[in-house]
């Protein structure tokens, strides 16, 4: 049985990068997203995702393949949206269980095969948690700041469920990720405990939150350190960001949190920042030479990309990364550790 704790005492692992570019790639219609089982379905499926793990599992495998091929360790379940609280917006309530673990076993098999053809380099599974389309720190009405649209025992509810089905269809880890607000995040990671307690796991726990501009400052309004403050009670494997920013505007952020922390640290950011268009301009080599530095200053410990980055992005980090060693983990106390 393999261990990604030991994996990352001996090399930084690398995270694949991002789903959602990959799949745009297909094409998808209507009708592909739809597949025969959803054929009649009232409301319209396109866009949503998560879903493609039943209607098209086959190409969510490709892509799991492709990013192993380019040099990934960790591999993200197909399920950033695969809550209730987020499945709403589909009426696909119901089906939310079955997302996740389809997506976890999907997922699962590719990395088995992979691991089985390099033992020297197993594979893992990250059960990817996405944030939900809603935050329960702040008002989404301008004129009333008391206002909730989500409480947190909701969040908590929908992401036990999420959780319970991606351990069930055999991940390796659980990535609580993108967060902008503090708040649910909390509601995801007592869940997680949750369902570790009942199930008697100890299945290990990253988080990556999400500064959202050049304020520093995540969207419920935390800096780098406070977030990591806010989270260290939970034993976390990493802690870290992704999304929103590019690797270059990133690294202010991991420098804060680096040697503040005995976890392990994790980025995985944006191909750049988008152009007008909302597309990802910044070359495979561009990205490697900016996340480069963070190898050089001693920053982390997984890397990947997010929004924009291909199986070309994650080939070029690989190669650079395997160059370092990764960051040492060393345990503070709890002086050393805020101060």
């Amino acid at each position: 049985m393999y261990d990604v704790k030991e994996e990352l005492q001996k090399r930084i692992l690398v995270l694949d990068g991002a789903m959602g570019t990959m799949l745009q790639a297909y094409k998808f219609s209507e009708e592909d997203f739809r597949g025969e089982r959803f054929k009649e379905y009232p409301t319209p499926l396109q866009g949503n995702n998560d879903l493609l793990s039943i209607t098209q599992p086959q190409a969510i495998k490709e892509i799991h393949a492709k990013y192993f091929e380019a040099g990934a360790d960790i591999i993200e379940t197909n399920t950033f949206s695969g809550t209730t609280i987020a499945m709403a917006d589909y009426q696909l309530e119901n089906l939310v269980y079955e997302l996740n673990y389809q997506s976890a076993k999907i997922a699962k098999e590719v990395a088995n095969e992979f691991t089985k053809r390099e033992p020297n380099k197993p594979r893992f599974v990250a059960g990817s948690i996405g944030p939900t389309n809603r935050t329960a720190s702040m008002s989404p009405d301008v004129n009333d700041p008391g206002y909730r649209a989500v409480t947190f025992d909701e969040l908590r509810i929908a992401y036990k469920q999420q959780v319970e089905a991606l351990v069930d269809g055999g991940v390796d880890l659980l990535l609580v990720e993108t967060v902008f607000d503090t708040l649910n995040a909390k509601a995801a990671l007592f869940a997680i405990e949750q369902v570790k307690e009942e199930k008697n796991s100890d299945i290990p726990i990253m988080l990556s939150g999400t500064i959202t501009d050049a304020s520093g400052r995540t969207l419920s309004g935390q800096t780098a350190e406070a977030f990591l403050i806010s989270v260290s009670h939970i034993p976390l494997l990493s802690v870290g960001f992704n999304c929103a920013l590019g690797a270059n505007l990133l690294q202010p952020h991991l420098e804060a949190i680096a040697n503040k922390t005995d976890f392990a640290i994790s980025a995985h950011p944006n191909a750049g920042l988008p152009n007008a268009f909302g597309e990802y301009d910044e070359t495979p080599e561009e990205m490697g030479e900016q996340i480069e530095e963070y190898l050089k200053r001693d920053l982390i410990n997984i890397i990947g990309g997010c929004c924009g980055t291909t199986p070309e992005h994650i080939r070029v980090i690989a190669k650079i990364s395997a160059k370092y060693k990764p960051r040492n983990i060393v345990t503070l106390s709890a002086v050393e550790r805020f101060h």
